[in-house]
């Protein structure tokens, strides 16, 4: 990517993208290439133009996904998914849950019996994605909410029969079974999403593995079990020319070396995990979202200082981070937002 030199004209706002979910606006400014273009160069080449932040991209939407495999919103309450969990929302998480109760499974060596999986290219997925909103501005990233392998098990069979699944040895060969069918689904969405959706550039995958302190399950696990499927979707994400990202939830660190062995961009780490160390070892590797240092939003001192103190540790050659969602409030910031911009503008031309 040829890079122009850095001119104050750039500060100037263009636009203002909405919050997502009520959360403050963020500036979009006179940038020399589109925020699509630096995300493209951030994942592909590890050589954005300036610091990549949560805004910089769009979500894709697809309501067949959504009622299908998604986990509903208070709109969908009630929603019975293509395998047959029930959701139930609840309010005071905002997020959703499987009715408990109605478990499609209890022993894993009866999936073949108890679920058929959906002949997805049937589906009308040209109508379904014709609306979709491509705004060349920004990256356009699909999102496989609840994924494809340990959140849909619990889908199925609830936690704690799940995560008892995947170290019962009598059960293990039919998990990876279930996992590979699911993949095998996974891999046909991809194919349809770029077909009818041509101007995706990247998929972000689900799949929480761990609580505030620590992974569910063993590496030993997480190898056996899991790390093949990851290796497949990737490799097929990858075959079609786009970037592959994960999010998974908890305090998962040590599980970092697998999400690299699978192939991932990129990871979104919830602020549990120790993501400056992370960066430091891995952050040649896979691309970090972490979050700046709080400041008093009013200080613009502290805010120009908290910017520049991110940019010097996270934005090197070759190993460029990002800001994720934790940065929303500092992005309220316009002494914040402008430095983190021109700071890291001017690194990266280094």
């Amino acid at each position: 990517m040829i890079k122009k030199t850095y001119s104050e004209q750039e500060l100037r706002v263009v636009d203002t993208k909405p919050g997502f979910g009520g959360a403050p606006g963020t500036p979009i400014y006179n940038t020399p290439i589109s925020y699509r273009e630096n995300t493209k160069a951030l994942y592909f080449e590890k050589d954005p133009a300036w610091i990549h932040t949560f805004s910089d991209s769009d979500g894709i939407q697809s309501t067949l996904y959504n009622l299908n495999f998604g986990r509903p919103r208070a709109d969908n309450d009630g929603m019975i998914d293509v395998f047959g969990a029930k959701w139930k929302y609840v309010e005071t998480a905002g997020g959703s849950i499987t009715e408990t109760g109605r478990e499609i499974l209890v022993d894993v060596n009866d999936w073949k019996e108890k679920i058929k999986m959906p002949d997805v290219e049937s589906w009308d997925w040209k109508t379904d994605l014709a609306g979709v909103d491509n705004n060349p501005r920004y990256a356009q990233v699909f999102t496989f909410v609840n994924g494809f392998w340990f959140e849909r098990l619990i889908s199925l069979m609830d936690f704690e029969n799940a995560a008892m699944a995947l170290v019962d040895e009598d059960q293990q060969d039919a998990v990876y079974e279930l996992f590979g069918a699911m993949t095998d689904v996974a891999c046909k969405l991809v194919d349809l999403i770029c077909e009818y959706a041509p101007s995706v550039d990247g998929f972000n995958v689900h799949d929480d593995w761990g609580s505030q302190r620590s992974p569910f399950f063993s590496e030993e696990i997480a190898r056996k079990l899991f790390l093949p499927h990851m290796k497949r979707l990737v490799s097929h994400i990858k075959s079609k020319g786009r970037f592959a990202t994960l999010h998974s939830c908890g305090c998962v660190q040590d599980r970092v070396e697998i999400f690299i062995e699978a192939g991932f961009d990129g990871w979104q780490p919830q602020p549990m995990n120790d993501v400056a160390k992370l960066y430091e070892l891995y952050g040649d590797k896979m691309v970090f979202e972490a979050t700046p240092e709080a400041f008093d939003i009013e200080d613009d001192e502290a805010a120009v200082a908290s910017a520049r103190k991110f940019v010097d540790y996270y934005c090197n050659k070759g190993k460029p981070a990002g800001i994720g969602t934790g940065g929303r409030p500092m992005m309220a910031s316009k002494a914040f937002s402008e430095e983190l911009y021109r700071y890291s503008r001017e690194k990266y031309l280094k």
